[in-house]
């Protein structure tokens, strides 16, 4: 399965909740994979979960985790998460960054839980943009 495939399946659960495709779900993942870092985590020969990062000199973005909606609720966010740990810190960046929807109530909760914190909101078009950093370094 490739990755826009997989996020495309991961983040459909959200169209009906926000009335419209998230921003994942349209993203060019040819330009993604030149541009960015994309992680992937296969389970039994299959691709179970993504995720891609954008470095910067003073932090790490993460711009999407998207997991299998069959892998869904087995902890591989919280492992992906980890795994962004491990990254920053090979880059030596302290911090952090992510964003998600205000609506993806599920996300929010598992990126506090996970030591992020809430740095701003910002309005969209159809809600808010929640902006998130955890300080690692």
């Amino acid at each position: 399965m490739p990755s826009g495939q997989l996020t495309r399946e991961a983040y459909g659960k959200w169209v009906p909740l926000i009335g419209r495709e998230p921003l994942p779900m349209i993203a060019d993942y040819a330009e993604a994979v030149r541009k960015h870092r994309i992680d992937l985590l296969d389970i039994d020969g299959q691709l179970a979960a993504l995720i891609e990062m954008v470095p910067a000199a003073d932090h790490l973005l993460i711009e999407n985790i998207a997991v299998s909606p069959a892998q869904q609720g087995q902890g591989i966010g919280k492992k992906l998460l980890a795994h962004a740990e491990q990254v920053a810190a090979s880059l030596g960046v302290a911090d952090i960054l992510l964003y998600t929807n205000k609506r993806f109530v599920e996300n929010v909760q598992l990126y506090l839980r996970n030591g992020y914190a809430i740095d701003r909101e910002e309005p969209l078009k159809d809600g808010f943009l929640v902006h998130m950093r955890k300080r690692v370094g």
